[in-house]
């Protein structure tokens, strides 16, 4: 590596702790300067010599950060990437990257004007689940597509603790919290839809926000692909489901870097990111004779790191980052439609 890119992470709750800041310190790219921690100060403990700030402005305004990751919740990425980019930083913005089109233009606007970049954080791209069957699409040995599953469902009952999620503030609600995964990986996968549809429901006892949701996405030749999460899914079906005219692919969501990251298991450890047996992919092709056979799909290791990688390329080398705007822009057009 040319150097080392000063980076700040705007809050260490769990999705600093876990997707961010291990990445970030051991990626020799980047350098883990400096956390905003309003209360609880513990970073300093897990990353000897890095500064804990008690504000967002604080870390902000700090001269010798590039790039600042914001990783606070929904409705405040428009403020905070504003602020962030008007102090002269390049800005890694978790989903959703804002919530209107309207925002993300501006904001784009703003980069522009500034010679700044923006980065969008989809590490759902790099799961191992995801990725096998990204591989298995890009083979060809399902044939012509037909019709494409890709889920993300849970079972929570209550209302959680997160008011940021569960009351109706900008931004809230299960479509913007894994929306952003789901369609970002149909959109990485099939392009931009010719027309879509949603269906948003509240099944839970006293929720003020979707709880779930189904969309469809139209695209040519008469591919329908399908993205569905639910937070009342006691048994969960398969989290990918694809459909061919050679083939079907049945895969569960089996990436296991998050549980493994919650644990405490560093990247370099022996197995991080192998997905347990008995989790392999269930592929059942047809032959021109009706012979059906069914092969064990084994996906790769996941790792979050090729997305830094390409951070760190876009603002070093230049190189274009793979998460497009355009493809955002798509993202956010289905999540703010009525």
């Amino acid at each position: 590596m040319n150097r080392e890119i000063i980076t700040g992470i705007l809050a260490y709750g769990m999705s600093g702790k876990v997707f961010h800041a291990p990445f970030i310190h051991s990626h020799p790219g980047f350098k883990l300067h400096a956390i905003t921690e309003r209360n609880t100060k513990q970073a300093a403990s897990d990353y000897h010599g890095i500064i804990s700030y008690d504000t967002v402005d604080d870390l902000i305004n700090d001269p010798s950060i590039e790039l600042v990751i914001i990783n606070t919740p929904n409705f405040t990425h428009y403020e905070y990437a504003t602020k962030a980019l008007k102090a002269g930083k390049h800005i890694l913005v978790e989903k959703p990257f804002t919530a209107t089109i309207e925002e993300a233009k501006e904001l784009f606007h703003l980069a522009d004007s500034l010679g700044k970049q923006i980065f969008f954080y989809q590490n759902r791209r790099w799961d191992s689940d995801f990725s096998a069957v990204r591989q298995v699409i890009e083979s060809g040995v399902l044939g012509k597509l037909n019709e494409v599953h890709f889920r993300y469902d849970r079972y929570r009952n209550v209302i959680g603790p997160k008011t940021f999620k569960e009351e109706p503030y900008s931004a809230s609600g299960l479509m913007y919290d894994l929306g952003p995964h789901l369609l970002d990986q149909a959109i990485s996968v099939f392009g931009k839809p010719d027309t879509f549809h949603k269906i948003l429901g509240k099944n839970r006892k006293g929720t003020k926000v979707d709880d779930y949701f189904s969309i469809h996405l139209g695209y040519p030749n008469s591919v329908n692909v399908f993205v569905h999460s639910n937070l009342l899914l006691v048994d969960a079906l398969p989290a990918f489901v694809l459909h061919g005219d050679q083939g079907s692919l049945h895969k569960k969501r089996s990436d296991i870097q998050e549980e493994q990251l919650l644990k405490g298991m560093k990247l370099t450890e022996e197995g991080y990111g192998i997905e347990l047996s008995g989790n392999e992919g269930k592929l059942t092709l047809i032959d021109e004779m009706g012979n059906k056979t069914v092969h064990a799909v084994k996906s790769l290791a996941g790792s979050y790191l090729p997305l830094f990688d390409a951070v760190y390329e876009a603002i070093v080398n230049n190189i274009p980052y793979p998460v497009t705007r355009e493809q955002v822009l798509t993202q956010i057009e289905i999540l703010q439609a009525p």
